[in-house]
């Protein structure tokens, strides 16, 4: 291992700041073949839900030429299974952090009590789903609602809590504050734009769900200004994603402010992307002469235009 690029977040060990992210990566064991697990700071694992989910229908990813769209529709095996079948095979091979997602603030506090568990480092909290009992509301869109989401998971676990910012909001700052307030220990952003394709010759959206997520290389400048403002509205900690795919993406997103990065729909188009990612940030320290990456950490921040952007 590379001393330059360990790290502890969350009070979470990790052997470098490269991550994967939510719905990218599996359960982590299905690149096996690709990755060296034991490098990667953490895998952010497929979002889980209280009940096995079967996904929407009709197609559910398209490319763009600058990434892809997708609308999954949470597909998994729900948290029953993933808590006897999966987790007991990942959990001493990397550092776990699952994804969670609830249609109602009780289902998020359900989630986080069942996954208070050894192996279970951290939890993310998916936010950008329908709130059902409230009329459709989308959590990650009403600061009062991520803030509700928040309390409930803390109230029932003691792992870390990370909320995933959605960056389809007005002010990402505004939601950032509000769930620190509520005792968020870390944000991760962003999370997918909302886009939608067309097929020309049938007359009618591709996607089965007829919107979906927009990720890639498209979304990162997006991404960027979003961390590098959310940097400096908050003191918690940022897990920094959207569009990183190469040394230079991640570089990026921490000298915006983030302390660790995610990686994720690069990991489709290469799936040895992360280790690549990994040896890069070595190669820059060594070449800048630092003593570890996390000297790097906000940089672009230091004197420039703060105060602006906030």
């Amino acid at each position: 291992m590379d001393s330059t690029l360990e790290t502890t977040f969350l009070g979470i060990k990790m052997a470098s700041p490269v991550l994967t992210a939510s719905g990218t990566f599996g359960f982590g064991e299905e690149f096996r073949d690709f990755v060296d697990l034991s490098r990667l700071g953490g895998i952010m694992v497929k979002g889980t839900t209280r009940q096995p989910r079967r996904g929407n229908d009709g197609v559910r990813i398209t490319e763009t030429p600058m990434g892809m769209l997708n609308c999954i529709g949470l597909e998994n095996p729900g948290v029953e299974y993933f808590l006897s079948d999966i987790l007991p095979r990942i959990k001493d091979e990397m550092n776990v952090i699952v994804n969670i997602s609830g249609s109602s603030v009780e289902e998020y506090g359900e989630l986080a009590a069942m996954l208070d568990v050894p192996g279970v480092a951290a939890i993310e909290l998916n936010v950008s789903c329908p709130n059902v009992k409230e009329g459709g509301i989308v959590f990650g869109t009403d600061p009062a609602a991520a803030s509700a989401v928040v309390h409930a998971a803390k109230a029932n676990t003691k792992k870390p809590v990370i909320l995933k910012l959605s960056p389809n909001v007005t002010d990402i700052c505004l939601m950032a504050r509000a769930v620190e307030e509520a005792g968020a220990d870390a944000v991760s952003l962003i999370n997918t734009l909302i886009g939608m394709e067309i097929d020309i010759e049938r007359r009618r959206p591709v996607l089965g769900n007829v919107t979906g997520g927009l990720s890639g290389p498209a979304v990162k400048p997006v991404a960027l200004r979003m961390v590098y403002q959310v940097a400096r509205a908050v003191k918690i900690p940022i897990i920094g994603m959207g569009g990183i795919a190469s040394t230079e993406d991640a570089l990026e997103f921490l000298l915006a402010g983030a302390e660790v990065v995610a990686v994720g729909t690069a990991n489709f188009t290469d799936p040895e992307v992360t280790m690549k990612i990994c040896d890069g940030i070595a190669a820059y320290v060594r070449r800048q002469k630092l003593r570890s990456y996390r000297e790097l950490i906000g940089k672009a921040n230091d004197g420039f235009l703060r105060g602006d952007l906030v």
